[in-house]
């Protein structure tokens, strides 16, 4: 059977079915997959150098021609070692190959060839370990170079690239109209697949790169505002443009930056709007998003709705109550607190309130989602944090009757790019502004050696009165390490803190003794809160002046910067100090970036240079499709285009209907591994 570009990988001239089942464990299993395995690097065989020159310890092309082959020899283990002596014309050099009889049984007497390999030995004999090898004649000197799994080799792939991509050449096809290749200034797929595998010069690699990532970013953005495309029915609660808010915002104790005051207006404009807002608002730590955010209820209230906030943990809810209250309160607008740690009775209380719209704005945790919360108008839905949420969380509170606008707020710098295929269609409102008066927060990275000193700056600070938090890392959220934490207290008691009051907080308590530790802390009881990172989002006590931070290098960069603005909320200079005794480059690397900055968006910019979009978040479920191409960090022009075609394509043909976009569709959906039907 002759293979096509949908058929089993088997068929595949030269792959046959053992070598069908390598190709399956990399997830390849037809032709047209295999095209799609992307090289990761790139080897230039044009750079070749005389073996005199070549640097010993170090990877060299050389180009040499094959003079005599030795027989295999068999060694214990059942190593297989296979030899053959080589000359470049002035100096020989010996060829090892370690069990790979099949590429050396490639190798001819008599041939030349251009080889990339490590060259070990001394001035007077040379040996080129399993180098990597073309022959003399070989067209294409750029050769690439593939993610491998044991039993294919980089020749077997090359080799069966070849012919898929003539499968593909007798029958040519493009999955992007012409219209769009012009305007995109994109070279046609046949020769973007061609010149990525096996490119005809730094030129055409990168012509073929970019029109391979534009198809990627294009797909992943059609996706998910296919996906989204539910949320842009109309909406029931549609506002009055001319609703005046400036009393809201003279009654705060507090002037706005120009970056909340944008957000503001910008909120409010959709809030008139007949679809749905969907919006991101993305704001430092302490930039003053919930300020932002209790106009945004000022608005919905004054228009006769309702306004919910939902926030991933009890302490981060009540931290929200206690400022939206303060905000709202003073101009009769009632505010609730919807946990489930509520007694029954109080819960019911509560749904009463909501259900005849008697209380304006519910705050709450996944609490008021649940199905027995109805509301009387639902104007406005916002979730904080919103990463942290799964998908049917965030769909059942967008939900709750007549198509509510949404806002979510993320106190996690997200780099622009990745919050533009996170939050796919949303538009992004950023608080780039730290009020007046917030100083930066000193940050200072020290190995353990330097504990001792670190712990008498902290009980300097304690006895000015200030306070401060030690933060110790829970990784796995297990017994051991909540012991780990446990024992710490315990010792810093007897230790470095002795005398000082101090307290545990981690995320095994039940939520009333949490609050209680918190209300202590907040309240001046306890001198030193020693936790886990249950405090990385929505404490707030202005008095706390000192961060400790130890095992640095078990949190991200965001993370620490997450935790580092639990301090500097009050009026004193205020300190961070990261504790790590791992001295490697990227650690080092992460701390620098740490102890010179506190602009948080710089910060997860390096976060995701240096961890990848799939680690961003740790644990959490982004839901992203792995990019083979697009590097959605540098690709930020790229990812503006893509954006703008998709949102031309779905304007046109908003089911990717039309037959020049049939085959678009179907790689989209491939993509998703799903039916996306709005």
């Amino acid at each position: 059977m002759a293979a096509d570009l949908f058929s089993e990988i088997e068929y595949l001239k030269g792959v046959g079915k053992a070598r069908g089942e390598k190709y399956r464990k990399l997830g390849i299993t037809s032709p047209y997959e295999l095209i799609y395995h992307i090289p990761r690097a790139y080897l230039d065989f044009r750079c070749h150098v005389p073996v005199s020159q070549a640097v010993l310890n170090e990877y060299n092309v050389l180009k040499l021609t094959i003079f005599r082959r030795l027989p295999p020899q068999r060694v214990r283990g059942g190593l297989v070692i296979c030899k053959a002596a080589a000359t470049d014309g002035t100096d020989d050099i010996l060829i090892v190959i370690y069990n790979n009889v099949y590429g050396f049984n490639a190798l001819k007497e008599g041939d030349t060839y251009y080889m990339y390999g490590k060259v070990t030995g001394n001035l007077l004999r040379r040996e080129i370990s399993s180098p990597v090898f073309i022959k003399e004649d070989e067209k294409t000197l750029i050769q690439p170079v593939y993610a491998l799994t044991q039993g294919l080799s980089v020749t077997m792939i090359r080799q069966n690239m070849r012919q898929a991509l003539e499968i593909m050449k007798s029958r040519p096809f493009e999955t992007l109209p012409a219209d769009i290749l012009r305007k995109y200034k994109l070279c046609p797929l046949m020769y973007a697949l061609e010149n990525i595998h096996f490119p005809e010069s730094e030129e055409a690699s990168e012509t073929a790169r970019r029109r391979l990532a534009f198809d990627e970013l294009l797909k992943l953005q059609l996706g998910m505002s296919m996906m989204k495309s539910t949320s842009r029915r109309k909406t029931a609660y549609s506002m009055n443009p001319h609703t005046d808010i400036s009393g809201f915002e003279k009654g705060l104790p507090f002037e706005m930056t120009d970056a909340q005051k944008k957000a503001v207006s910008e909120i409010t404009a959709d809030l008139c709007r007949n679809v749905p807002m969907n919006r991101l608002l993305q704001g430092d730590v302490g930039s003053g998003k919930t300020a932002v955010a209790a106009a945004a209820c000022y608005f919905t209230v004054k228009n006769g709705m309702q306004a919910a906030l939902m926030a991933p943990t009890e302490i981060l809810a009540s931290q929200h109550y206690k400022t939206l209250s303060g905000f709202l309160e003073p101009f009769g607008i009632s505010v609730c607190l919807l946990t489930g740690s509520l007694t029954a009775k109080k819960k019911k209380a509560l749904r009463e309130q909501i259900k005849s719209g008697e209380v304006s704005v519910i705050v709450g945790t996944h609490a008021i989602i649940q199905k027995d919360v109805e509301y009387s108008a639902l104007g406005l839905v916002i979730t904080d944090e919103q990463h942290r949420f799964g998908v049917q969380q965030r769909a059942a509170l967008a939900e709750k009757g007549g198509s509510p606008h949404k806002l979510v707020m993320s106190a996690t710098p997200i780099p622009r790019t990745l919050a533009l295929i996170i939050y796919g269609d949303l538009d992004i409102s950023v608080i780039n502004q730290l009020p007046k008066g917030r100083k930066p927060v000193k940050t200072y990275a020290v190995t353990g050696k330097l504990r001792h000193r670190a712990f008498g700056f902290v009980r300097d600070r304690l006895s000015e009165g200030r306070q401060a938090y030690v933060v110790c890392p829970m990784i796995e959220d297990s017994e051991s390490d909540l012991l780990a934490v446990k024992s710490y207290a315990e010792n810093a008691a007897q230790g470095d803190l002795k005398g000082c009051s101090i307290a545990l907080l981690h995320g095994k308590m039940k939520p009333a003794e949490k609050e209680n530790t918190m209300k202590k802390f907040h309240d001046g009881e306890i001198q030193v809160l020693i936790c886990t990172t249950v405090v990385e989002v929505g404490v707030d006590v202005p008095n706390a002046a000192v961060m400790v931070i130890e095992n640095a290098e078990r949190f991200g960069l965001s993370q620490l910067h997450q935790l580092r603005g639990r301090v500097g909320r009050g009026e004193w200079e205020s300190t961070c100090i990261l504790i790590t005794d791992n001295t490697g480059d990227e650690c080092r690397q992460r701390m620098k970036i740490m102890s010179s900055t506190t602009d948080g968006f710089k910060i997860s910019e390096e976060d995701l240079r240096l961890r990848g979009p799939g680690d961003f978040f740790g644990s959490a479920q982004h839901g992203l499709p792995p990019m083979k191409i697009a590097d959605i960090v540098c690709n930020m022009e790229l990812m503006n285009e893509a954006q703008s075609c998709a949102r031309e394509l779905l304007e046109s043909d908003p089911g990717l209907d039309l037959p020049e976009h049939r085959a678009l569709k179907i790689d989209t959906l491939k993509l998703f591994d799903k039916e996306i039907v709005g």
